[in-house]
């Protein structure tokens, strides 16, 4: 059996899988593929429909929030969001606390002036500041809620009065929070949601309108809302990959009972990690993300041989990212808590070996 660590694009369920690639070769028994059918069509609209009805559900939307499927991933909404909601002469919030945090800042300035909140960078990004000053006037504060590369994740959401705005692109839907406190949010869907290629965004059609800024329409929420997500011909393919994961975690007790697991994988990951001397956990315990631990082995020979070990024994995509090297394990919503066992188990007896 495979066991799949990788950060993104990721694990699916394994039903996903099943009832995606039947509808390749025959959708609905039209006989037709959900490749080719029309995205106009009635067929289609529904899968668009049930995708929108499902992310309303389970995150429990009140009725002002519009859903979008947009083409692009979370890189597309670092210019996305200030281009639709910071003027030029106003400033926007950023909290800078990782690779994706620091991107999204740098785009941001293009359209207005970003005064940087707080920042971990001083210690690699190894926690989540706190204490920190929101500016009470500024367009909207924005920070990412769970930071793959490095390993850290938000537990609770910041208070202020200003509009949130959130990238979600590698925890969404996978512990319980009140969404319904942020203006907008955005994850690509490679993570928790689906298939790469389709990013979803949820908006509060009231913060939009307001820069007095000319956008192209592709680039304009507001005409994404007016056409229900066509604007252009849409990720097909990708937005029934979404509907189907969206399905499969209703099915599973929505996310309250995948928030469970998740902790239960987690905390069985984590204590292993500290148990063992020849595992260093590089993030603050208080900050640690449920969805991808980081650590690392101080011998890169002794480095060099976990991760053979890892791969004679079918344990794929435990390597850290490529800037920051040690390994990561993802523990997104479909990964099954066995592969957390096997890979404790295998954690365990490596560390034994090594005294």
């Amino acid at each position: 059996m495979v066991h799949n660590f990788n950060a993104g694009p990721s694990i699916l369920p394994k039903t996903v899988f099943q009832q995606a690639s039947e509808a390749i070769l025959n959708y609905n028994n039209m006989g037709l593929s959900i490749l080719e059918i029309g995205h106009r069509t009635d067929a289609f609209q529904s899968v668009m429909d049930e995708a929108q009805s499902l992310v309303k559900e389970l995150m429990m939307l009140e009725s002002n929030r519009e859903v979008l499927f947009l083409h692009g991933g979370a890189s597309t909404q670092f210019f996305q969001v200030p281009m639709n909601l910071l003027a030029e002469k106003a400033t926007a919030s950023y909290l800078d606390c990782g690779v994706w945090g620091s991107k999204a800042i740098k785009e941001a300035k293009l359209y207005g002036t970003v005064e940087v909140a707080a920042s971990s960078r001083d210690r690699n990004y190894s926690y989540i500041p706190g204490n920190y000053t929101i500016r009470e006037d500024a367009a909207y504060f924005h920070y990412t809620t769970n930071n793959t590369v490095e390993g850290t994740q938000m537990h609770s959401v910041p208070a202020t009065n200003i509009p949130l705005v959130a990238d979600m692109s590698s925890d969404i839907l996978s512990t319980v929070m009140d969404f319904n406190r942020f203006s907008l949010i955005y994850a690509g869907a490679q993570k928790n949601i689906g298939a790469a290629g389709v990013n979803l965004v949820i908006v509060d059609p009231e913060i939009l309108g307001k820069t007095g800024r000319a956008m192209p329409s592709m680039m304009d929420y507001r005409e994404h809302i007016k056409n229900g997500s066509m604007l252009n011909t849409p990720p097909v393919f990708a937005v029934y990959v979404c509907m189907l994961t969206l399905r499969w975690l209703k099915e599973q007790g929505g996310v309250p009972a995948i928030q469970k697991i998740n902790e239960r994988k987690a905390k069985l990951l984590y204590d292993t990690i500290d148990q063992y001397p020849v595992f260093n956990g590089v993030v603050a315990k208080e900050d640690r993300s449920l969805m991808n631990a980081v650590f690392t082995i101080n011998d890169p020979e002794v480095e060099k041989e976990f991760i053979a070990t890892c791969k004679a024994n079918n344990l794929y995509g435990v390597k850290g990212h490529r800037s920051v090297g040690g390994f990561r394990i993802s523990m997104y919503n479909a990964l099954p808590f066995e592969s957390v066992v096997v890979l404790t188990d295998l954690m365990k007896e490596f560390a034994n070996k090594k005294g």
